[in-house]
């Protein structure tokens, strides 16, 4: 065990509560867990079956107990804010992958929007088990406090805590440590935690902990976009711990558990057949993926600029599963998924920061770690790559914005926007690792030119503009979020549904909610707007039933049955969608279709559309992509593709490029793709039985059955 320095000498107990154990009944506590920072106060509270009618579970509760929560005129740092954790009816299931996801949703310090996220980890099902669907906090404490939830002893504990330190490394060690029995009761202790650096940026996330009894540490998987993490520690947060032990396959308490063993049984048989044939997961997880991008010009290069670079080699697969430790290892971020895909580097060294010298675990890099803290800022180093994803963890950072933050800075950098002046002596030239990681523990210090890179790339292209004389237009161009959040790390030019698929994702732009690159770009089946429209209708509303029911999706779509080509839909895994219609089944009693699991989410994504629009948000100009994801923004951009360029100008625009300058190409061809992008819009609305501006219309929320007055009364504003 951790040395933990007596330091519950120093906690002092704000408030306390016990509560009577009951069992978890078809999926559900049956109470959610209310918590008052401000006025320390803690209380139980039934969930309805409205709530379980409405809005299923996970997301769906926290989306409605937010709601409740706030007013259209709550900001993200009100004391009224919630921060609510939610696991679902399914989540916890043991004898089926990926069943331990929690879900965080809060308003966004970076979109000042709804947003929601999702980590592994062991707390969503320890919290469940110990008597609750889902965990509201609100309020501000006056000191750095945690709360402690014992699932064994029915105590609830909110506890000063004055002096640890903040940062995750070590600090989930140590409360891992402080609240287990013995070393032996450390795999029933999850915690979540933050870092140093959520004090002071806006994409500041959690760490949510599990337990390796095979390595001996403690892990953590990340709920990290849109910034959770800063909402955390302006609560004065320092630590969330939950406790349970005893659980068995039947700690759901499911009507037909030989049903969900049926469907286990046949993923897991597939899992162990054919993984190390398709991705590998296994042994190198979602890394697998960088060659594969590369190969399609796909991989971020330079802030999106370019999709392949010659160097990629350097962080391919081959090179993180040579990293990752392959023996001895316990890579399930939930029990009993055999995918086991949460990988790590063990005994790696530092070089810099407060833990230079120290030998580390890494958790990690996944896909878009590698993708973006490597090429997209010209970083093929696996070594640097390491050591800026450790304490990103460490200080409570989002890969991907900090990625994509950096990737915006380079740029500018190149263009002459920035210099070194302006940065406070950070070069930052492209694949300049070092200085990556001096604004990274700058943001930790708050200080710097790294305290305005961890304001966020929408906040950067603004003071860019005032304070430097950067071009309006050419920032925001080339600034990769959208409605505040940046982009996850896939180029899609070519694909205009994955444009989509970012442009009008609710949270903002991240792959979680459609991903459908291959099925249109490579695969070519979407040839039309209506069936792009059709694709964004049905992926973003599968895919946000996992988090209803706080699941991953990787066992969904990362391994295949073999004969799955030969199937009606290949790309929705039909025989993956049956196994979720079993588990559901054998969970609740009740048997159910794809189209009952799709209305789950459909009530759920419209209410969150909603949500947005009562936020001062949710309407059409919030919904379109910077240009450079939807084609090339300089002419550099442009003549590194300009065969494919001109060739699109002639068979789709019906303009000859010859004799044409590179400028005026590029301009005609923007032109028919914002169009296409228009029209995009257009043919999804339609689909979605939203209006023109992207408003679910009253018809479509009483065929939801989400037509409540409340609800009703933010539309009818905007209709």
């Amino acid at each position: 065990m951790m040395e933990n320095k007596n330091y519950l000498k120093s906690h002092e107990i704000a408030a306390k509560h016990t509560y009577q154990k009951q069992p978890v009944v078809r999926g559900y506590a049956n109470r959610t867990l209310h918590i008052n920072l401000s006025q320390n106060t803690i209380e139980e509270k039934p969930v309805t079956q409205q709530m379980k009618d409405l809005f299923t579970g996970g997301r769906g509760f926290a989306l409605w107990l937010l709601w409740n929560a706030i007013t259209e005129k709550t900001s993200w740092d009100d004391p009224e804010n919630a921060l609510i954790i939610a696991n679902g009816p399914l989540c916890g299931t043991t004898a089926y992958p990926g069943m331990g996801k929690s879900t965080v949703v809060t308003l966004s310090p970076l979109t000042n929007s709804v947003i929601d996220s999702n980590g592994g980890g062991f707390f969503a099902p320890f919290l469940k088990f110990s008597g609750f669907d889902a965990l509201e906090i609100t309020g501000k404490a006056e000191e750095d406090s945690i709360i402690v939830i014992d699932g064994n002893t029915q105590e609830i504990r909110i506890e000063k805590a004055p002096e640890e330190a903040l940062n995750t490394y070590p600090l989930a060690g140590i409360l891992t440590d402080m609240y287990a029995k013995d070393d032996r009761d450390r795999k029933n202790v999850s915690v979540i935690t933050s870092g140093e650096a959520a004090n002071h940026i806006r994409y500041a996330g959690l760490n949510i902990s599990f337990f390796d009894p095979r390595r001996e540490e403690v892990r953590v998987k990340q709920a990290a976009r849109g910034g959770s993490g800063r909402v955390f520690r302006d609560k004065h947060l320092k630590g969330i711990v939950v406790r349970f032990s005893g659980l068995t396959g039947a700690s759901n308490n499911p009507a037909k558990p030989d049903l969900i063993r049926k469907a286990g049984k046949r993923i897991n048989q597939e899992i162990t057949q054919y993984d190390a044939q398709q991705n590998n997961m296994r042994e190198i997880g979602t890394a697998h993926l960088v060659e594969i991008m590369d190969h399609f010009d796909l991989l971020p290069v330079h802030n999106f600029r370019y999709g392949t670079h010659p160097e990629h080699a350097n962080i391919d697969s081959t090179t993180w599963q040579k990293a990752f430790t392959q023996d001895k290892r316990m890579d399930s971020c939930w029990l009993g998924c055999t995918l086991a895909c949460s990988h790590a580097v063990d005994g790696f060294a530092l070089e810099t920061g407060p833990h230079k010298g120290e030998k580390v675990l890494v958790d990690g890099p996944e896909y878009e770690s590698a993708a973006g803290l490597g090429s997209n800022i010209g970083v093929f180093n696996p070594e640097s790559i390491l050591e800026i994803n450790f304490y990103c963890d460490t200080y409570g950072v989002d890969t991907i914005s900090f990625a994509n933050s950096i990737a915006f800075c380079m740029e500018c950098y190149q263009e002459g926007i920035l210099n070194l002046e302006r940065t406070g002596g950070i070069d930052l030239t492209w694949g300049n690792a070092e200085s990556a990681l001096e604004l990274l523990h700058q943001m930790s210090r708050g200080e710097g030119f790294g305290l305005i890179v961890g304001q966020g790339t929408r906040y950067m292209k603004s003071y860019f503009a005032q304070e430097f004389g950067g071009d309006p237009g050419f920032l925001h161009d080339i600034a990769m979020e959208i409605k505040g959040m940046e982009i996850s790390e896939y180029i899609t030019k070519e694909s205009l549904a994955q444009q989509g698929g970012y442009g009008m994702a609710l949270k903002g732009a991240q792959h979680d909610e459609a991903w459908l690159i291959f099925i249109d770009q490579v695969d070519k089946q979407l040839p039309t707007f209506e069936a792009k429209a059709e694709a964004l209708h049905y992926f973003p509303m599968w895919r946000t039933w996992f988090s209803l029911h706080g699941l991953c999706k990787l066992p969904w779509n990362d391994i295949k049955p073999i004969d799955n080509k030969e199937r009606d839909h290949p790309e929705r895994i039909p025989e993956h969608v049956e196994n979720y219609t079993w588990v559901y089944e054998g969970l609740t009693g009740n048997k159910v279709t794809l189209d009952d699991l799709i209305a789950q989410s459909e009530r759920v994504y419209n209410f969150q559309r909603v949500f947005n629009l009562r936020v001062g948000f949710g309407t059409r100009e919030h919904d379109y992509p910077p240009y450079r994801a939807v084609g090339p923004v300089t002419e550099d951009e442009y003549e590194s593709r300009q065969d494919r360029y001109d060739k699109q100008l002639e068979d789709l625009v019906g303009v000859d490029p010859a004799g044409l300058r590179t400028e005026e190409k590029r301009n005609r061809l923007r032109k028919y793709r914002e169009d296409q992008y228009e029209q995009l819009l257009d043919a999804v609305y339609k689909r979605r039985g939203w209006s023109e501006n992207g408003i679910p219309t009253k018809e479509k929320l009483a065929s939801l059955g989400i037509d409540l007055p409340e609800v009703l009364q933010v539309v009818e504003k905007h209709l």
